[in-house]
């Protein structure tokens, strides 16, 4: 007997479902409520993803793949550094203030023990000109002697506030996407 194909849209839903539930309870989301969410059956869930610790890496590797997509589109490559920086910058909270439920799996995954090794070294292969421009910036000024991913890590906790503050001022979020890249810039320098 020949197992039946597995459906994109199945393991689509599978996804989706689990970005909502992990944004509404965390990351001990159970696969029985990632599954309701889906429209499923607990155990079609292990058809695509064997165990719950597969379905957290596939949904990592998903996201950071999809907000590398969205600030490679009309990468200034041949920019100065500040340019490129201001592209990752603009890019990245314009996906996260899309995409919020995104954004916050992504940053819970990010910090989980449960993303492998071997998941986080699939994803460096696509990191491309925002991995280097990123090393560059961790080269400069403040970040010179600091830990590789300091820049990095300092970035997104400047656009986490930039967000938060957002929140409190929606009309205001053009002046704060260019008012907190410039003190992120000049503490950079």
């Amino acid at each position: 007997m020949m197992a039946r194909p597995r459906s994109p849209e199945k393991r689509n839903a599978i996804l989706r479902a689990a970005v909502c539930e992990i944004a509404q309870v965390g990351l001990g989301a159970s696969t029985a409520r990632i599954a309701q969410g889906a429209g499923l059956a607990e155990g079609t869930i292990f058809t695509y993803f064997p165990t719950k610790e597969d379905l957290l890496n596939e949904l990592y590797l998903e996201l950071k793949t999809t907000v590398h997509e969205v600030i490679h589109r009309d990468f200034p490559h041949d920019s100065q550094l500040s340019a490129r920086i201001r592209h990752i910058w603009t890019e990245y909270l314009r996906w996260a203030m899309e995409n919020p439920q995104d954004q916050q799996v992504s940053v819970l995954l990010n910090l989980s023990t449960a993303i492998t090794p071997a998941t986080k070294e699939r994803l460096a292969s696509s990191h491309g000109a925002v991995a280097q421009t990123m090393d560059e910036l961790g080269q400069c000024g403040a970040f010179r002697d600091l830990p590789r991913g300091f820049a990095s890590a300092a970035m997104l906790a400047m656009q986490e506030a930039m967000m938060s503050m957002e929140a409190k001022s929606p009309r205001a979020r053009a002046r704060l996407v260019d008012q907190t890249f410039e003190a992120f810039w000049r503490l950079a320098l």
